[in-house]
């Protein structure tokens, strides 16, 4: 479902010095998997979310493959309809449409795969999160863990293939972040959804039975259950 070979990512700097971000030979997640990435502040785990969702270009000879389709190999409006289409991406900082509504940012979040806007499927994923009194409501008039609950409605509107989650609790309280993995978590495994999620948070991570370190620029592979630590 997911499989990156040979991904590299490479910066330059303004002295002309080359700074490398990523160096991964090989990375591969199942179809339904759920796996969570951690690693020190500057391991590149942000840059290898983007490298994945085509947001950011890795070096020449990368390859990211997702459901059979090379990303690098893209061109830039390539990169966006594949990402519309086949991947969901869940933001640490929630990347809300603030002049809109609730259901309209989910329904919007349908329009970027140029699908039809499906209401209906919005109405269940709002009401999934436990926002169905709240569809109406823009994000400036709702708590953190309301606009993250939006967010992670957004990312699943389109069905996607692969979810990508930046950090989804962080700007959460406590109680709010272990409702927020589960919903994420159930939604993934009832729709069979691939899912990366990065995180600075033991407690989180312990819930996985996958958990990968991105540390020097590799990945260490860790299979064994609640291996966070």
């Amino acid at each position: 479902m997911l499989r990156l070979k040979n991904v590299k990512k490479t910066y330059k700097e303004a002295n002309g010095h080359s700074l490398p971000i990523l160096d991964i030979p090989s990375f591969e997640v199942d179809h339904g998997e759920q796996m969570v990435l951690i690693g020190p502040s500057g391991s590149g785990k942000t840059t290898l979310l983007h490298v994945i969702a085509g947001i950011v270009t890795a070096d020449p000879g990368s390859e990211v493959w997702i459901d059979g389709v090379n990303m690098q190999s893209r061109s830039e409006s390539g990169r966006d309809h594949l990402r519309a289409m086949k991947l969901g991406y869940v933001f640490q900082t929630f990347n809300l449409l603030p002049g809109f509504t609730a259901l309209e940012n989910v329904l919007l979040g349908m329009t970027f795969g140029k699908r039809k806007k499906d209401t209906a499927r919005a109405h269940e994923l709002l009401d999934r999160v436990g926002l169905s009194h709240r569809l109406k409501h823009r994000p400036t008039a709702m708590s953190v863990g309301e606009q993250q609950r939006v967010a992670v409605a957004r990312a699943l509107a389109n069905r996607p293939a692969v979810l990508l989650a930046d950090e989804p609790t962080a700007n959460v309280d406590p109680a709010n972040q272990e409702q927020i993995v589960e919903l994420i978590r159930d939604t993934c495994r009832e729709e069979r959804i691939s899912m990366v999620l990065v995180t600075h948070s033991m407690d989180v991570a312990a819930k996985f039975d996958r958990v990968d370190r991105l540390q020097d620029l590799n990945l260490v592979m860790q299979r064994a259950k609640s291996t966070a630590s």
